[in-house]
């Protein structure tokens, strides 16, 4: 039996349907219901005690105005308001899946960025059910979850950004006089990687994703298996150095920054030195069939780079909706 991981992420409460993909329970949607954003707690009102009730017993209860108008808290409505327009989108569609392809399309109703994310993490669990690579699994969590980036010395080390900043803000309140803002995140590497397993809901392990490091080998296998679960395509992800291509013919940037570097050296346009640094990863991605007939035989290129602020934001749905498929259903 296959060690777990990503306890938290709510992927235990969906079902499955004929193909593997998740269909969300009513269990899943009434974890939403319990989270500390909506949860009554002590002062709450009749109104929202009622309404909290209500979604437990039956999370796709209909919900009229005035069960949210009668809410004192308006601070409590806006985030039911929230959890309501996830869930009304959700249940328009068959499974988490094709509810993220409609996102990724642009179809979403105003649906905050951390849902888009939570529905990543729960189908990456879900593609990855079996995996025993450590590394592998640290490496996915770049897709749905923003990663601060360290250089030294020809390493590109990732650690989470919402885990650096935690630490980094109760290192200050316990030091408030201290200048030192480092934080330490332990970092997995091949002979550390089993540590993953009892750490994995905790986000506070660093991976190096230079070039020829396992992280990296394992960030471009769940790009593959990520493309395979969505899209009729079995791809081939390689980790390169630079782009050597005259025939050069598409390109996919894996987050936005990345896009419009990308963009730039594609047109031939002049991209300077530190601009260009900001590229951590390149991959070429490549089929045997299912691309256009335009691209048929030639490669993808695909590039992840970070933001000024040193930040990588990965959009995991541009590999969905941007590549050359000849059918994209």
């Amino acid at each position: 039996m296959s060690n777990d991981f990503w306890l938290t992420s709510g992927w235990h409460l969906t079902l499955r349907d004929d193909h593997g993909h998740m269909v969300p329970s009513a269990d899943f949607m009434r974890a939403y219901f319990m989270r500390e954003e909506v949860a009554p707690e002590e002062g709450s009102c009749d109104a929202e005690i009622a309404l909290h009730k209500k979604l437990v017993d039956d999370p796709f209860a209909a919900v009229v105005p005035t069960d949210l108008f009668e809410i004192a808290d308006k601070d409590v409505v806006h985030n039911y308001q929230a959890v309501l327009r996830f869930r009304n989108f959700l249940a328009d569609y068959p499974t988490l899946e094709s509810a993220y392809m409609a996102m990724a399309r642009n179809a979403q109703p105003n649906i905050p960025p951390l849902f888009f994310e939570q529905i990543a993490q729960i189908i990456l669990r879900n593609i990855l059910d079996g995996e025993t690579d450590p590394l592998q699994l640290r490496a996915a969590e770049i897709l749905f979850r923003n990663q601060v980036v360290t250089l030294d010395d020809g390493r590109i080390m990732v650690a989470d950004h919402a885990t650096v900043q935690l630490q980094s803000g109760m290192q200050k309140a316990l030091e408030p006089t201290s200048a030192n803002d480092e934080v330490q995140i332990d970092i997995l590497a091949t002979e550390t990687a089993d540590e993953y397993w009892e750490r994995s809901d905790l986000f506070n392990t660093s991976i190096d994703i230079a070039y020829t490091q396992p992280a990296l080998d394992g960030l471009a296998r769940v790009l593959e298996k990520w493309i395979a679960h969505f899209l009729p395509l079995a791809v081939r992800v390689s980790p390169m150095v630079k782009i050597e291509d005259e025939a050069w013919s598409w390109h996919i940037g894996l987050d936005a920054e990345a896009t419009k570097i990308l963009n730039d050296l594609y047109r031939g346009d002049e991209v300077d030195e530190p601009r260009l640094r900001r590229i951590l990863c390149l991959f070429k991605l490549e089929t045997d069939n299912g691309f256009v007939a335009e691209m048929a035989g030639k490669p993808v290129y695909l590039g992840l780079a970070m933001d000024e602020a040193g930040v990588v934001r990965m959009k995991p749905q541009n590999l969905l909706v941007n590549l050359p498929v000849s059918d994209p259903s």
